[in-house]
């Protein structure tokens, strides 16, 4: 028995997680700010290609992690075990608020929005607030049956998206739509590389909930992999159905991209499908999160970080699902997730790219005893890429980027606030 209970997950519900938490509105929005930026379809695709490889990468190293530590918790468990508590604990803090409550507002939010048409007489909010209450009931009732319609919902998810892109594909102009003048140069690809690694963001899902998989030194790198390799592959097709399916002019810049590339190449009858798939694609998200992200909580609680009430000694960890929840619904009525967008990917990126560095600390000590595929081009490759994308933002965005730092800072404070409740 793990610290998070029973281990009742598989290598369909893991890898389903993984995929599930990569989707979301993230592929049917970021391109058209992309094409502002870039000009052009084929930097786009670019993107959207380096941005999945960073992402595999990523997803290697931390399977190589999982082998060797397989707990529940994400970068809390693993940086706390590689460099220092504090990195875990400043990792678990931005993990609850940056990794999981905002992006569930957010997906939540985009939720309403797009089933707004069904529901006349209501609001996006409160459309939103009942996806994130009734995911967070079901997955807090029972870890079997929310798993068990979250993998349906997903191998559906992943088959209408299949037939979307393969018809769309099918549709595309003979002739692809020529680039705009005056790219934004390697500065703005390294910003919208981390757009897209905002819309990858999710690929590392399946080690919040290690404590609760089956056989996991094995079926989490697996998951890992298998999953971020699949999403890569459909953001590609779907972004290649985007990009070219109208003139540059005509989509550059446009939040709903999806919608405006679908009635180009369908008619109304198109962009009212595809809003009905992103529906789909937005509450498997935020079913997705709602089961990753307690976890998180519950680690830090088991470790002392967190009052003991967050543990979960009998299946899912219940008051976990109701803070976060909570705190979902709070960003929800009260914030614009579209302004967090940099700030989200910089400071997520920095987690990531710090784990990584625990997995050189921890190589370095272990030597062969611990495997990691791609040694060393594969982590120093995700590291290059994710601190170039830091840098960047830092440059262009420095609004942004400060408030990364200043999360950091906070979550920093927090952990010495907590040396009480550790009893040092």
């Amino acid at each position: 028995m793990s610290p998070a209970g029973p281990r009742r997950l598989g290598l369909l519900s893991a890898t389903t997680l993984v995929v599930a938490s990569m989707l979301g509105s993230g592929v049917f929005t970021t391109s058209g700010f992309l094409l502002a930026d870039l000009k052009s379809p084929w930097l786009v695709l670019l993107a959207w290609l380096i941005g999945g490889l960073l992402a595999a990468c990523g997803a290697l190293c931390y399977g190589a992690l999982a082998r060797r530590l397989p707990g529940s918790g994400g970068e809390y468990f693993f940086l706390s075990r590689t460099l220092h508590p504090a990195a875990g604990t400043m990792a678990g803090w931005i993990s609850i608020i940056v990794g999981f409550a905002a992006p569930l507002a957010a997906a939540a939010l985009a939720f309403g929005q797009y089933v707004l048409d069904r529901f006349p007489g209501s609001s996006p909010q409160w459309l939103g607030s009942a996806l994130l209450a009734g995911c967070a009931l079901l997955h807090a009732w029972r870890v079997e049956s929310g798993s068990r319609l979250h993998n349906l919902t997903v191998l559906l998810e992943i088959l209408l998206i299949i037939v979307f892109a393969g018809l769309a594909l099918a549709r595309l102009p003979a002739d692809p739509p020529p680039p705009l003048p005056e790219s934004g140069g390697v500065a703005a690809f390294a910003v919208g590389l981390i757009w897209v690694s905002f819309s990858y963001s999710g690929w590392n899902a399946a080690v919040y909930v290690a404590g609760e998989v089956r056989d996991a030194q094995r079926t989490l790198p697996r998951a890992l992999l298998i999953g971020t390799a699949l999403v890569s592959v459909l953001y590609l097709a779907l972004n290649a159905a985007f990009v070219f399916a109208a003139p540059v002019a005509t989509l550059a810049g446009e939040l709903e991209i999806g919608r405006v590339a679908a009635r180009a190449l369908g008619g109304d009858a198109w962009a009212e499908a595809l809003s009905g798939l992103i529906a789909l694609v937005l509450a498997a998200s935020v079913s997705a999160m709602t089961i990753a992200g307690p976890r998180v909580y519950a680690r830090m609680a088991t470790d002392g970080e967190l009052p003991r009430r967050f543990a979960a000694r009998h299946g899912a960890p219940r008051l976990a699902i109701a803070v976060q929840c909570a705190l979902a619904l709070l960003l929800l009525w009260s914030a614009s997730f579209r302004s967090l967008l940099t700030y989200i990917g910089f400071t997520l990126n920095l987690c990531a790219a710090a784990t990584v560095v625990g997995l050189l600390r921890l190589k370095r000590r272990e030597g062969e005893r611990l495997a990691v595929v791609g040694w060393p081009l594969v982590p120093l490759t995700f590291l290059v890429g994710t601190l170039a994308m830091a840098l960047a933002a830092i440059l262009r965005q420095p609004v942004e980027s400060l408030w990364g730092l200043v999360t950091l800072a906070l979550a920093w404070l927090l952990w010495l606030g907590g040396g009480a409740r550790r009893g040092g």
